[in-house]
């Protein structure tokens, strides 16, 4: 299945082709002055059209003390996180067909940052960042309960995460992404040493307007997510009779999303604008079954985020 991507891609060979019409790379004249940018400026204005590169959610994951293990249990945490990764790729495309028909395996990975010890993951809206976010630290979960690798886990040791979501402009260049959205989503992480999960303005605000609040997330059926605008436009509801992990036919709190808290944490700085930051708290029970022996399943309640409300 082949998707377009809807990123805005700044190529350098097109800008190069409008400052050699507009500039000079090397200028040594014996009087230095100062040249009228105004054309250039105009020209460089038009190609970008910043105001029409879209939004996209950047939900970040970062290993938590990652520098504390040893020289050899690092050299495996690499290993682990992309197998933990993968599983929770996985676990995405089954519990949540309809909500992430528009991708599959490659589109995921194709998306995501790696930096070793966890990354960015681009998503199209901040409801796919936090159900993947949920699914994450569910198999996070089995790890450190020993159900997945009990092996390594004894050697490595627990670990524990903590999570970012944003949602802002990202755009591609030289086959790399950039944008506010990864640069707000790593400030919120570096500021936070406490393992929450916290989004920023933009991300709250997607939840108000779509679903009257985070604190709905609990009682929202998978109907109601069908009826959200970005999910009612080109989106196949045929996928909707696979039902969803999460979010039931009708409303309930027995399974799924059990509690949703959201609380207002501190602001952080990103050049001229303060952007507000909220702490994310949900309980979420989801069933896992053996890939290799299907008889055996388990359902796994995890938190993700805590109610930690200390400053940012």
């Amino acid at each position: 299945m082949k998707y377009r991507s809807t990123l805005k891609q700044v190529e350098h060979l097109d800008i190069k082709k409008i400052l050699d019409e507009k500039d000079q790379r090397v200028v040594f004249d014996k009087t230095n002055i100062i040249p009228d940018h105004r054309s250039l400026s105009a020209d460089l204005r038009k190609y970008i059209s910043y105001d029409k590169i879209s939004r996209k959610s950047v939900l970040g994951i970062d290993m938590f003390q990652y520098s504390s293990y040893g020289e050899f249990e690092q050299t495996l945490i690499p290993f682990l996180f992309k197998n933990m990764f993968e599983s929770a790729i996985k676990l995405c495309l089954e519990n949540h067909r309809f909500i992430f028909q528009k991708y599959n395996s490659e589109r995921i990975e194709r998306n995501f940052i790696s930096t070793g010890d966890g990354g960015f993951q681009l998503f199209d809206n901040p409801l796919q960042s936090l159900l993947f976010a949920c699914n994450f630290a569910v198999v996070l979960r089995t790890y450190n309960a020993y159900h997945y690798y009990p092996r390594l886990r004894r050697i490595i040791g627990g670990i524990n995460m903590r999570y970012a979501i944003t949602y802002d402009k990202v755009y591609t260049f030289n086959k790399n992404y950039f944008g506010r959205g990864i640069i707000n989503n790593a400030r919120i992480l570096m500021k936070d040493d406490l393992n929450r999960c916290l989004i920023d303005e933009h991300a709250h605000t997607w939840f108000t307007t779509n679903l009257d609040g985070v604190e709905n997330l609990q009682i929202v059926t998978l109907d109601d997510i069908a009826n959200i605008f970005e999910f009612s436009k080109d989106y196949d509801r045929s996928y909707l009779v696979s039902g969803d992990e999460i979010f039931e036919n009708e409303p309930s709190r027995k399974y799924g999303i059990i509690n949703s808290d959201i609380l207002k944490v501190g602001v952080i700085q990103s050049k001229e604008t303060a952007i507000s930051v909220y702490n994310l708290h949900l309980q979420v029970a989801i069933r896992l079954i053996n890939d290799d022996d299907p008889n055996q399943k388990r359902l796994i309640t995890v938190s993700l985020g805590n109610l930690n409300t200390t400053g940012i």
